[in-house]
């Protein structure tokens, strides 16, 4: 799998597609470590970290903190977040090409990730309801009791023996099932 992905993983611009400027460009400073790069063997990471840089670059750069035209600034900016933007999809197109090919070679594959991630999120949608369930208890005990405080006193049972201990275990939260 690696061997293919490095094929298509070369930054080749295809035709109508503008090339991405990145620091050490017209106007950009360059970041060191960046500048050593040639420009013809450039794959698709480098471009977006580039295009990522010449961002961060126009936002930080002097020219742009002193500059006074405001409409100057703004259009650089746009232009290097669109260059960003741009190398982005174009990455994020690759990586669905490779998952389509995944799904195409090996289906299994693709069935086994769906079924991990059902799996995931049946035990997530568990915990939710467990949580839920928790809450409704608790409401539910706390309702009661006010309905017990409540009470006319016509209304209370008669008094005995076992009163006291019949309140008193009906607090009590209920015990937890033993699992089979």
């Amino acid at each position: 799998m690696a061997s293919s992905m490095s094929g298509m993983f070369t930054g080749q611009q295809q035709p109508g597609q503008h090339p991405v400027g990145g620091p050490g460009g017209p106007g950009q400073p360059s970041f060191s470590g960046t500048a050593s790069r040639a420009p013809g063997n450039n794959t698709l990471v480098d471009e977006l970290e580039a295009s990522f840089e010449a961002c961060f670059a126009s936002l930080v750069s002097q020219d742009y903190v002193n500059g006074t035209d405001q409409e100057e600034i703004r259009t650089g900016v746009d232009q290097c977040i669109q260059k960003f933007l741009d190398v982005a999809r174009q990455t994020e197109c690759f990586f669905l090409q490779k998952r389509l090919q995944l799904s195409v070679q090996k289906p299994e594959q693709v069935v086994k990730e769906d079924v991990l991630e059902l799996r995931n999120e049946l035990q997530r949608k568990e915990m939710l309801v467990q949580k839920h369930l928790t809450k409704l208890h608790h409401w539910q005990q706390v309702l009661e009791d006010v309905s017990l405080q409540h009470r006319k006193p016509s209304e209370l049972p008669p008094a005995g023996p076992l009163t006291y201990l019949e309140q008193a275990s009906a607090s009590l939260p209920p015990a937890p099932l033993k699992p089979n």
